[in-house]
């Protein structure tokens, strides 16, 4: 168990450090943002360029990560739902909110630094392989509900079906971790080798993801928050960290999953909740205040949680 700390506290130490450099002054917020951005747009698609371009796919069929993923996000998605609606009374908007609050995870800012330091370049391969459908689930599924319950609620005209695939469409495209997916996928398809000049940029760029990311999403709590609904936020964060891996876990051992990758997508589903649960709550303007105490909480609580599960795996 202190092995398992000893290798966790470091990544959530640079999320504190990150907080700290904005909480004090020190750094401004906007270069907090400044860095999410290269992370998002440089660093973190070339490192699952490279992961790739460079991968083996020993471990298993990528349909299996993605049945006991999504199965595992499933199940946690439609209790948090039916908790929010029934327990805390909430309208079906607000429950669509706390379904993606409890099964959206971190996984580009946290997630990839975990599983790198943890479970190495196999874990690596495995969560790119979920990442590769990771966010067109996930924002196709919320934005797909969302709808759906705004029509039930009759809170606002709703999207047409057309405009709705058309937006996402777009913005998928354009998204540069799929940009960063489809071209590795190339490289590995057609047998480029990585090597020389290029070999080493690369590198260079994919070795900076996992700290600028942990340092940047740290910067990043520090406009997010406890805003209030601490009681439905708690509540949500517990679903984040311990049922969804627990759930994922589970599907695991059905699907027949080896340990590695096993281990890769456990941790992936225990890492905090993502912006994008707080994308999603712009966008439909609704839930802030959960998708913000949600972020913040499961953060906090992250180092308990993922060392939790670090130690069941045997990590």
């Amino acid at each position: 168990m202190t092995d398992t700390v000893t290798n966790v506290i470091p990544l959530f130490a640079l999320i504190l450090l990150g907080w700290v450099l904005v909480k004090t002054g020190y750094l401004k917020p906007a270069v907090g943002d400044a860095l999410g951005e290269f992370v998002f747009r440089v660093a973190v698609p070339v490192l699952l360029f490279r992961t790739i371009a460079e991968a083996t796919f020993e471990g298993g069929s990528p349909w299996r990560i993605w049945v006991a993923y999504f199965g595992g996000v499933a199940v946690t998605w439609a209790i948090a739902h039916l908790v929010a609606t029934l327990f805390f009374r909430r309208d079906r908007r607000y429950g669509v909110l706390a379904g993606v609050s409890s099964a959206f995870a971190n996984t580009v800012f946290i997630g990839l630094p975990l599983v790198s330091r943890i479970v190495g370049d196999d874990g690596l391969v495995a969560i790119s392989v979920l990442l590769s459908v990771h966010l067109p689930v996930m924002m196709v599924a919320g934005s797909v509900l969302m709808e759906l319950a705004e029509r039930k609620e009759g809170t606002r005209p709703a999207q047409s079906a057309t405009s709705l695939v058309l937006g996402l469409s777009r913005s998928l495209v354009r998204n540069p971790l799929v940009i960063g997916l489809v071209c590795g996928a190339l490289f590995h398809l057609f047998g480029v080798p990585l090597q020389g000049p290029a070999k080493i940029v690369v590198d260079q760029l994919a070795s900076v993801a996992a700290p600028a990311a942990l340092v940047s999403i740290g910067m990043a709590l520090v406009k997010y928050g406890l805003r209030g609904n601490v009681a439905p936020a708690m509540v949500m964060s517990a679903f984040k960290l311990f049922l969804l891996p627990a759930c994922v876990f589970l599907a695991c051992r059905l699907v027949g999953l080896d340990q590695n990758w096993t281990t890769a997508i456990v941790l992936t589903s225990a890492v905090p909740t993502g912006v994008n649960a707080w994308l999603l709550a712009n966008h439909f303007n609704v839930g802030h205040a959960l998708a913000s105490s949600t972020i913040t909480m499961s953060t906090m609580a992250g180092v308990v949680s993922v060392s939790f599960w670090a130690w069941l795996l045997g990590a």
